[in-house]
């Protein structure tokens, strides 16, 4: 018995967890994957760092720190990163493909429904409870984040500024992250005591993970790794664009899809946010792919659906496509396009995560790029904090006016315009979660039910 157990006992990693067991858990977070960026994080922090004990939290906030200077969506890059940790280069496929592969089948399901029936309100209304547990989620990531991230006043205060600088004046967020890190980095590098990690989260529960603080052997940077990762990647993403352009010409559908959403995945700093006005307004009127006001469709299709909200462009290459088909089915041509502007998007998040991480570990010890990230991991509660009253506010109120006073702006609710069911809806996932610590899937499930009902009765349209 002991002989025909060693086999296996050996193809185990050191942390013990298997690849089917890890496949497992990378699909039950992305099929809870709803809420855009905070809720993603929220749902990987609850259950890879609280329930699994995979990844400390120190480690977890460091490789989040880094998704967050990368051009395109942070949550599926830490799954990428986290993923890569586990079970190297097929750990950080197998986890940050499946981060999106729930979003890819349902913005696909509802394009085709979309192109062939109209607009779909039902699908708001299928996800009308769901929002209200994802707010719910958003907000206690932020106290959880919050308690371990924020251990000092300077911290707590880098926090509070980058709230400040992206809520009231907008403030772009590459801009908040640098001033964060730049301030964090002087500071480590000074030897500030503020700054230093053992300060924020590296406490006895950082050292109880599967994962531990060690180094792993595949993480160990190397030129001629780096060069050959490099060169697969940018490979899998850029040929296929310049053989669509070197065989249909630069005019042709596929083509522009390829070239546009290539572009896009290179300047995607701070989220989906921060390039919707002009994708929709090339799409619109440059292109021509969209109608006025389709991309907001488009959008609540992505916000109501698992994975990152910049799936929304799945949406626009589909409609691109769908309506340019040329010699192809439309409904066949929309597929394509649709599937091609979501590689072209994705392809190099697996490239800036393979290619960079292996020397965003090595340096966890340096003491000026713990300071830098130290800051970073404040600021970035900030920003949580942000979009966690920005969901809030879409979730609960129908509409939203500009408000300005001075150098200050924000998106203030119209109060006559609230749904009275999503405010108890919310409030009610909120009490379940912070006063009785129901946990996550209960009250996903319950408010999920509770939204179906109010829309069978026809108290929600």
């Amino acid at each position: 018995m002991q002989n025909s157990d060693q086999p296996i006992a050996q193809a185990l990693p050191s942390h013990g967890v298997s690849l089917g067991e890890a496949f497992r858990v990378w699909l039950r977070v992305a099929a809870l994957s709803f809420g855009g960026p905070a809720g993603q994080i929220a749902v990987m922090h609850r259950i890879l760092v609280e329930e699994k004990r995979w990844i400390s939290e120190s480690r977890f906030l460091h490789a989040l720190n880094y998704c967050m200077l990368l051009p395109g969506p942070e949550a599926q890059q830490l799954a990428t990163y986290v993923g890569w940790l586990m079970h190297r280069t097929l750990g950080g496929i197998m986890a940050g493909g499946l981060f999106i592969l729930p979003g890819i089948v349902a913005i696909m399901g509802l394009s085709w429904i979309y192109a062939l029936y109209g607009k779909i309100g039902i699908v708001a209304a299928l996800f009308f409870g769901l929002k209200a547990a994802v707010l719910a989620i958003v907000l206690e990531a932020v106290v959880r984040i919050g308690k371990r991230a924020l251990k000092n006043r300077i911290l707590i205060g880098i926090a509070a500024a980058a709230f400040v600088a992206i809520f009231f004046l907008d403030a772009p967020f590459p801009l908040i992250i640098l001033a964060a890190g730049l301030i964090g980095f002087f500071g480590g590098r000074a030897g500030l005591p503020q700054f230093q990690a053992g300060n924020h989260g590296n406490d006895a529960q950082d050292n109880d993970n599967l994962l531990g603080e060690h180094l792993p052997a595949h993480a160990s940077p190397n030129m001629g790794r780096s060069v050959r990762v490099a060169a697969i990647w940018l490979t899998l993403w850029l040929v296929p664009v310049l053989a669509l352009v070197l065989i249909l010409g630069r005019d042709y559908v596929f083509s522009q899809i390829a070239i546009f959403f290539s572009k896009m995945a290179m300047v995607t700093f701070g989220g989906a946010y921060a390039v919707l006005a002009y994708v929709a307004q090339q799409a619109v009127e440059t292109y021509g792919w969209l109608q006025p006001g389709e991309m907001l469709d488009g959008l609540g299709m992505a916000e109501t659906t698992p994975g990152p909200l910049i799936m929304v462009l799945q949406f626009v290459g589909f409609m691109a496509a769908f309506r340019d088909a040329g010699a192809l089915p439309p409904l066949l041509a929309g597929t394509l396009g649709g599937l091609l502007a979501t590689w072209v998007t994705f392809a190099p998040c697996f490239l800036w995560i393979f290619l960079g991480a292996p020397y965003i570990e090595v340096l966890r010890g340096n003491r000026a790029l713990s300071g830098a990230l130290s800051a970073i991991t404040a600021a970035v509660v900030g920003v949580i904090l942000n979009l966690a009253i920005w969901f809030g506010i879409h979730t609960i109120f129908g509409n939203v006016q500009a408000v300005e006073w001075g150098p200050f702006s924000l998106d203030a609710p119209v109060w006559e315009s609230v749904n009275g069911w999503a405010l108890l809806l919310s409030g009610a996932a909120i009490l379940a979660m912070f006063r009785f610590h129901v946990g996550m899937l209960p009250t996903l499930a319950a408010t999920s039910i509770a939204g179906l009902v109010l829309y069978w009765t026809g108290v929600i349209a």
